[in-house]
Parts: structure tokens; C-alpha cells; sequence
């Protein structure tokens, strides 16, 4: 089915004409040319003087050319058959730490010592790709808390919004109870059985305005489970054993985010590498899908590139026809499109003459 995606835009359609009404005519400063048989020259071309418009073979290109432009600007588009989408899965929500002892480069991945926050990009971000049927969001937290991405079935991009995400966007303190606090509010209108919280931090609650415990139990009484990941090394393998601030894997508040699965119903989970986030896929995968409101679909094909495209052809045409009066197409207009050539001219000059 063939229709304009933004079909008010014809509504511009008069707009160059009111222009013409309503500004000024143009002064470019030279002396007007009187020609005193120009009211012949006109009789001799059929029409009446008009001193408002020029002819319509002179308004014709540039008409088209309009339409052409609001065509292109109105989106059209070709719509096919809707399709319906099953729509039963999860709705899970990844809140990421983004304070600054996410910069700490204790972890590995594929032989590579990399950053913590480097870690949990290339492991959540293909969990989260991974999950297929579910809705996913993403929020960034540190200081305060932030929805990156509300729940969508557009895995990819919230993964790209995952893979974008910086150290200290969010400030550089850890608002873990914030962060549960929002995904809460997120998940609270969702059906009751799936509602996941991912929560991935490597430190202890030490911003925000919310305890995360007090967040937990408001979780638990919505039916949202939670399933923190603590992220980082064992104290023991840094180089500044029993230095906190230093060493942030002691920052580490595990005892807290055990308690918080436990309130909640989830599971705490350890990642010291990459391996172990598999345990977090595989107990997910065990949750029962619920089903959600069934949605359609429609393939979309955009049509707006032909009618811009025979606008700019019209365009190389007319600027041709103006800059260079001397080739074949600017005789090719003269004669059988907009004006009658030099020579109709004295043709008709002529049997004027021979009139009088």
C-alpha cells in the first residue's frame, strides 16, 4: 500500500506564491529598458500582458519542480502486509556501574588485560543481543542514575548505547540503590513474572539518595527479581593488597548485593572472568517466558530518493537551459517548450507588416 508518511507537508504547496504576493519585488538597481512596441511583441505571441506572474510555460519547470520537492519531503513510502509479532519473553533491565573504579584494569578478556567496564561491555553486550523474544533496557549509573534505554526489542541499538557508555557520565561515585530505585519504576507496569533486574557493579553504595536494601525490599514486594554481579578480581591477585582506594577489588561490597538477590528471589553471581556470566545466561534461560500483548508489523520501503532524485534532474536541466543559451537543449526549450525562437519572431514580425 503506497501512502505519504507526512502528508501535511502538501500544505506548503501555495507558499511560493503567497511569497511573491506578499514580499517586495526586487530592485537590482539599473535603469528600466522602455520598449515602446512591446504591447505588439505581445500581441504577436497571443497573450495579454501580466504583470503580476510570467506565463505558464515559463511557471511549468518550476512548478513540477515544487512538487517534486514536497513529494520528496511528504516521505513516501510503500507499506506491505502487517505481520504479526509473538510476543512472549522477559522484560530485563541491565543497570551498568560507570564510577570510576570501572577503569580499573584488572580482568581479562581473550588473553588481553583489560578494564572492567571494557569486560562488561563485551560480555553483557552479547547476553543482551542474545536475547531473543525478550525486552531489553539499559541504565547507566554512578553518582545518579540514568535510563540509557527504556525496555525495546531493538537488541542491537541498546547494545550500541552499551557499547558507547563512559567512565564517569554518570559521576563518579556508585548510586547502586538509585540505580535498583529506577529500574523499579521501569518495571513495576510490566507483567509480574518477568521482571529482571541485571545489576553489574564492582564497588559499594556510596552515592545516591536511596539505601539499597530499602530498594530491595520495594523490588521484592513488585515482583522484581534482581541479580547483581559483583565485577572484579580477587583482592589478593593486585599488587596493593589491603590498600583500599588503591586496590578496588576490597571496595567490593559483596555481603550487600547477596543480600539484595536473596530479598528479591535472584541469584548473586561473582564475575572474576569472562567465563563465569555464562552462569547468568543459563539461570535466565530457565525462567518461564510470559506472554505479552500480541503486535504487528509492517515492512517499509522508502520512496522519497525518486521524486528527489527527478528534482535534481530538473534542476541540472534548468541551470543547462539559463547558462548556456548556445547548445541544442537551450534551442530544444526556445522552440517547442518555453519561448519561440529569434526567428518565430521575425516570422511574425513580418506578417504583421504585411497587415498594415
Amino acid at each position: 500500500m503506497f501512502e505519504f508518511a507526512w502528508p501535511w507537508v502538501f500544505a506548503l504547496l501555495p507558499l511560493p506564491w503567497l511569497m511573491r504576493i506578499l514580499l517586495p519585488v526586487a530592485d537590482s538597481g539599473e535603469a528600466a529598458l522602455e520598449v515602446s512596441f512591446l504591447s505588439e511583441l505581445e500581441g504577436l505571441a497571443g497573450r495579454r500582458a501580466r504583470t503580476s506572474l510570467p506565463g505558464w510555460r515559463q511557471q511549468a519547470p518550476l512548478i513540477l519542480l515544487w512538487l517534486l520537492l514536497l513529494m520528496a519531503a511528504a516521505r513516501p513510502e510503500w507499506l506491505g502486509e502487517p505481520l504479526p509479532i509473538a510476543a512472549s519473553g522477559r522484560d530485563l533491565l541491565v543497570a551498568v556501574d560507570v564510577s570510576g573504579s570501572m577503569d580499573y584494569p584488572d580482568m581479562h578478556w581473550n588473553g588481553d588485560e583489560v578494564s572492567r567496564l571494557t569486560l562488561v561491555k563485551n560480555l553483557l553486550g552479547d547476553f543482551l543481543e542474545s536475547r531473543e523474544g525478550d525486552r531489553v533496557g539499559l541504565i547507566l549509573f554512578g553518582s545518579k542514575a540514568y535510563l540509557q534505554s527504556p525496555l525495546t526489542f531493538d537488541r542491537h541499538t541498546v547494545r550500541i548505547w552499551l557499547d558507547e557508555a563512559r567512565i564517569g557520565i554518570a559521576g563518579k561515585n556508585t548510586a547502586i540503590g538509585d540505580a535498583i530505585g529506577l529500574g523499579l519504576k521501569r518495571l513495576r507496569l510490566r507483567p509480574a513474572q518477568s521482571r529482571v533486574l541485571v545489576l553489574a557493579t564492582d564497588g559499594a553504595n556510596n552515592g545516591g539518595e536511596i539505601d539499597p536494601l530499602t530498594a530491595a525490599r520495594l523490588a521484592a514486594n513488585e515482583g522484581v527479581k534482581i541479580y547483581p554481579i559483583g565485577i572484579g578480581a580477587d583482592p589478593e591477585q593486585g599488587a596493593t593488597l589491603g590498600m583500599p582506594g588503591l586496590n578496588p577489588s576490597l571496595d567490593l561490597d559483596e555481603p550487600t548485593l547477596k543480600h539484595i538477590a536473596d530479598i528479591t528471589g535472584g541469584t548473586y553471581f561473582r564475575a572474576r572472568d569472562g567465563q563465569q556470566l555464562q552462569k547468568i545466561r543459563q539461570t535466565l534461560d530457565t525462567l518461564e517466558p510470559v506472554a505479552q500483548q500480541p503486535t504487528q508489523a509492517r515492512s517499509t520501503q522508502a520512496l522519497y530518493h525518486w521524486p528527489l532524485a527527478g528534482a535534481l534532474l530538473l534542476s541540472m536541466l534548468l541551470v543547462i537551459r539559463e547558462r548556456f543559451p548556445n547548445n541544442l537543449l537551450q534551442r530544444f526549450f526556445k522552440q517547442k517548450v518555453f519561448l519561440p525562437s529569434n526567428e518565430q519572431w521575425r516570422q511574425r514580425l513580418k506578417r504583421l507588416r504585411r497587415r498594415r
